[in-house]
């Protein structure tokens, strides 16, 4: 059974149509890669996953049930996570609080709620330690984390609570080479788990890397679904622009062979 099921999504902003009669589904445990040039629709479509947006038609089943993803609150309560290039932090405290943020756990003392510090930072310690992310300490602040490492944070939280269905929009835009390589190592990490991931990355490389399939958005609609193993990079390309480019940028077209030939 899918995670999550998308049946003729639509949604128009004015005489805009950004999402066009999109249908695809996720299953549990895979990593899928959207990709599209500016404007295809991804970011619209990850919104109305999200619950950020409504779409104006169409049907979503999440788990084999109909479901209106009505606000981000519903999305959440359903397993469904955005992490989105600033991700949702805050700067000026620590690991554990942000791990915990609004699930703190506390003991009765005398009628006062107090708070559990030392549970609270052992189970940020474990869970951050069994999906494999190093930081200096559980009480460094976020601030002084690097960009990998504040995602890792995030996603070990998400994974933590019981997560189902994550969504990271450009994850490695703003990371050098080593935190992505690191990022890229914590989306199959997360994905043995058995949690969905879909990654919105205009990156080939790293969508060949991570993901089981590619799903191809172009002027809203879906322009090819395929599984890795299956397709090149050519094709993929050739699925974004609706022209066939190879990777060294030159456009290959019956013109350009007679060109050549004369």
């Amino acid at each position: 059974m899918a995670v999550l099921e998308l049946t003729n999504i639509s949604k128009h902003f004015g005489a805009i149509q950004a999402v066009n009669d999109v249908s695809l589904s996720i299953e549990p445990g895979q990593v899928v890669g959207l990709m599209g040039d500016n404007g295809a629709g991804k970011s619209t479509l990850v919104k109305i996953i999200a619950g950020t947006i409504q779409p104006d038609s169409g049907r979503l089943l999440f788990e084999g049930q109909p479901v209106a993803i009505d606000s981000p609150a519903t999305a959440k309560r359903l397993g469904i996570e955005t992490v989105y290039q600033d991700l949702s932090i805050c700067p000026n405290m620590d690991v554990v609080a942000n791990f915990f943020m609004g699930r703190e756990l506390y003991r009765n003392v005398l009628g006062l709620k107090v708070l559990r510090e030392r549970a609270m930072r052992e189970e940020t310690e474990r869970t951050l330690r069994d999906i494999g992310t190093q930081i200096p300490s559980v009480f460094t602040t976020m601030e002084h984390l690097s960009g990998g490492q504040r995602q890792a944070v995030e996603l070990c939280r998400f994974v933590h609570w019981g997560g189902k269905l994550v969504l990271l929009d450009e994850p490695f835009a703003a990371l050098g080479v080593r935190q992505t390589h690191r990022g890229l190592e914590l989306i199959e990490q997360v994905r043995a788990r058995g949690v969905s991931v879909v990654v919105i990355t205009h990156n080939m490389l790293h969508a060949f890397q991570v993901a089981d399939r590619i799903i191809v958005l172009r002027q809203g609609r879906v322009a090819g679904i395929r599984r890795v193993e299956e397709t090149s990079t050519d094709e993929v390309v050739t699925l974004i622009t609706g022209e066939r480019i190879d990777i060294g940028g030159r456009r290959s077209s019956s013109s350009s062979s007679n060109q050549k030939a004369h």
